[in-house]
């Protein structure tokens, strides 16, 4: 069972990355004030997520506000919504499936050949969901460059990446890196060897009822 601990470390990459995903949704600063060049300090940050708004005072308070209207936010932020959201929802099915077809768990026990089949979905459920969250993460970072290097764009309205964006960088990493563990782990035939035809007789002997 050397293939056991593989399976282990890799559901346990995964589940990190999956919680890691969870809180890089929530998290309010996917993008934050940026004061590189001329702009001017002020005492006052700004920060914008997924959901939400804040506003960062040099007093220590924060003022949050909730995105008024869905159909009227820009389309990189519903995108990157559906995109997290859709990851975190095959994370969860992956989890499931892993349950089944991990060789720890007593499910299936007796069909080794078809639970090593399920912890393969599962690990292919897990790339894709890492990917789709990498894409989500990457997308959102990319207008926030693009955004910053743009000439016509305001000084005192550029941004630059959040924590939330390198959080759901490490959890895409760690989803996708799971998931491939998973998959090297799919068929193992050294259990339970059993030769498809009888042992040959060596050369050498000859057979007793031979004459």
């Amino acid at each position: 069972m050397a293939n056991a601990g593989l399976q282990l470390l890799g559901f346990t990459l995964a589940f990190v990355g999956f919680i890691g995903s969870i809180a890089s949704t929530v998290m309010v600063e996917w993008k934050a004030s940026s004061y590189a060049g001329d702009n001017i300090i002020t005492a006052q940050a700004l920060f914008e997520g997924l959901w939400m708004t804040c506003a960062s005072q040099s007093t220590g308070q924060v003022q949050c506000k909730k995105y008024d209207s869905l159909l009227q936010l820009p389309g990189i932020v519903q995108g990157t919504r559906g995109l997290m959201l859709a990851s975190i929802l095959l994370s969860f099915i992956a989890i499931l499936v892993e349950v089944v077809g991990m060789r720890c768990t007593t499910c299936m026990r007796d069909q080794t050949e078809q639970k090593d089949k399920v912890a393969l979905a599962g690990g292919v459920i897990f790339i894709f969901a890492g990917l789709l969250a990498l894409v989500g993460t990457s997308w959102y970072g990319h207008r926030i460059a693009k955004d910053f290097y743009d000439p016509f764009t305001p000084t005192n309205s550029r941004f630059e990446f959040g924590s939330a964006l390198f959080v759901g960088w490490a959890a895409a990493c760690l989803i996708i890196i799971g998931g491939s563990f998973l998959c090297c782990n799919c068929s193992s035939k050294d259990s339970g060897k059993s030769p498809r035809y009888p042992p040959s007789r060596s050369a050498g002997r000859p057979d007793k009822d031979y004459v």
